[in-house]
């Protein structure tokens, strides 16, 4: 590979319920899954894909670290871009999804909302404040 970095190929998200995150990922985004088997499922957002790992099939990806447990704090957020975080949140809320927050707008000038996924991890909307005004 001679660009590095490089696109950002895959992000693998554990689950202790491969088959509620399944759903909750098609249902909130959308997409059809890319691939699929008994321990993983993946979804393809542009050019990246999500996979999401059942938890206990992560030891042997990762070891010798071992995965945080479903009770952990939030380590990360993931930012997808959006016309209008308003109408989308409003989306969210249509099809089951609890806000953490917003919309709200952000001192740094992008107007965003979050929501969590089955698994706890945080997803936010953002959109730009000045491509809206």
């Amino acid at each position: 590979m001679t660009d590095w970095p490089g696109p950002l190929a895959a992000i693998t998200l554990f689950t202790e319920d491969l088959a509620a995150a399944r759903e909750f990922y098609s249902r909130v985004f959308g997409v059809p899954v890319s691939y699929e088997d008994s321990n993983s499922c993946v979804f393809t957002f542009g050019g990246t894909m999500i996979n999401l790992l059942q938890a206990s099939e992560a030891v042997q990806l990762i070891a010798p670290a071992t995965p945080g447990g479903a009770g952990s704090l939030p380590r990360m957020q993931f930012t997808l871009g959006v016309d209008d975080v308003d109408a989308k949140a409003a989306e969210l809320v249509e099809l089951g999804v609890h806000l953490l927050n917003g919309p709200m707008d952000r001192e740094w000038g992008i107007r965003t909302a979050s929501f969590r996924d089955p698994a706890g991890n945080i997803w936010e909307i953002a959109a730009s404040l000045t491509a809206a005004g």
